[in-house]
């Protein structure tokens, strides 16, 4: 069961979020996907993908996208991986592939791979100036007609700063780039609308925040585009009509199904639709307030003991996360150890403790790991 009392002193929100009843609800639509699965008649792949597309509107619901206009890939690198696949032969050849360095590290290893084989050039913006993230405005210095693509990170993993997406679309329509941005470490906390400003594509988990699974990734693009993309793995799911078995007359369907490719992986889909719902019914203001009210006290009791902050102190400049700089690796490290003897978990990257107070942190959870700090740096 995951409830209040076990979860109140859970701050990994920007890992793998949790909700009430989260274990119970998980396990039964495990059971029921069990039963369907297991059950001898052949309505097995109609209720599935019927699960399978709820997934999908819940999603759609949550960004706003159009009809037809989003789909499943197995995580972020995936998606990433099928759209750039999907362009048309020579799109980036020549060009720059544009990518802020606090991006995260699994993008940034894909891009690198295809670097040479599409004939591109990997630009990684650095960070800026006595800050531990990309500032938009140093993003865009850097962000020239020869860009062919920018991949935008809305909040980064490692420091939580979030970019202001206005500016940074308005630069790159003048450049002429394609733009894509990366959601997963806010969408499920703070609002995101693919329609306001227009973006190309849009790439996210239904882990942290979203509180899903893994495996259970999704890829919006922009109806306006996609017929132009023809993805590399192309299968049945990829037509108008899966049953169509003419060898001689494969045709992409018309809309976001055409990244379909073989038998979608809906299981993963499937198990995240408790969690999607949870999730639509809860007050989105309450939920933003409630994580700024405890990240305030995490900042305001790291000052306190001079700890200092590797996140932007202005909220409307961070995600839902706060990162803390340790002195190395080590006492990161044994903090963490120290915290989770006393039932209050963190994680951490290197030196850098991450976070993430959700809907089921405890207040008195932020007073506690500070006294534990406190000890630690004595």
């Amino acid at each position: 069961m995951t409830d209040k009392a076990t979860h109140s002193g859970y701050l990994l929100y920007h890992s793998i979020g949790a909700y009430p009843d989260k274990e119970q609800e998980l396990a039964q639509a495990a059971a029921e996907f069990a039963r369907i699965w297991a059950a001898p008649n052949d309505r097995q792949w109609d209720q599935v993908l019927r699960g399978r597309q709820d997934f999908i509107d819940h999603w759609r619901r949550i960004i706003n996208a159009p009809e037809r206009s989003l789909t499943t890939c197995d995580s972020v690198t995936d998606g990433l991986h099928k759209m750039i696949r999907a362009l048309p032969k020579g799109t980036l050849k020549g060009k720059r592939v544009l990518v802020a360095a606090d991006c995260f590290p699994s993008l940034h290893f894909l891009l690198a791979g295809l670097a040479q084989k599409m004939g591109f050039v990997l630009d990684t913006v650095p960070k800026s100036k006595g800050k531990p993230w990309v500032e938009a405005e140093d993003f865009m210095l850097q962000w020239g007609s020869d860009v062919g693509l920018a991949l935008l990170t809305w909040v980064s993993s490692t420091t939580s700063a979030r970019v202001d997406l206005l500016p940074l679309v308005a630069h790159g329509r003048e450049m002429g780039s394609l733009i894509g941005v990366d959601i997963t470490q806010a969408v499920g906390l703070l609002p995101f609308d693919v329609m306001y400003p227009r973006i190309d594509f849009v790439l996210s988990t239904s882990l942290k925040w979203m509180c899903g699974t893994p495996g259970a990734g999704i890829l919006y693009v922009d109806p306006s585009i996609i017929s132009e993309l023809k993805p590399e793995g192309r299968g049945w799911f990829s037509q108008d009509d899966p049953f169509s078995w003419d060898l001689d007359s494969f045709d992409y369907a018309p809309d976001i199904r055409r990244f379909d490719g073989g038998t979608p992986n809906s299981m993963s889909a499937f198990l995240s639709v408790p969690a999607l719902r949870w999730h639509a019914k809860q007050d989105g203001i309450e939920l933003v307030a409630w994580n700024r009210k405890l990240s305030d006290s995490v900042i305001r009791q790291a000052d306190a003991i001079s700890l200092p902050l590797n996140s932007p102190r202005d909220a409307e400049k961070r995600g839902g996360s706060v990162m803390l700089r340790m002195r190395n690796s080590q006492e990161a490290m044994t903090a963490i150890q120290a915290l989770a003897a006393e039932g209050l978990v963190v994680d951490a990257r290197g030196p850098i403790l991450r976070l993430s107070p959700g809907s089921m942190t405890a207040a008195q959870s932020t007073e506690k790991i500070f006294d534990i700090l406190r000890k630690l740096k004595r």
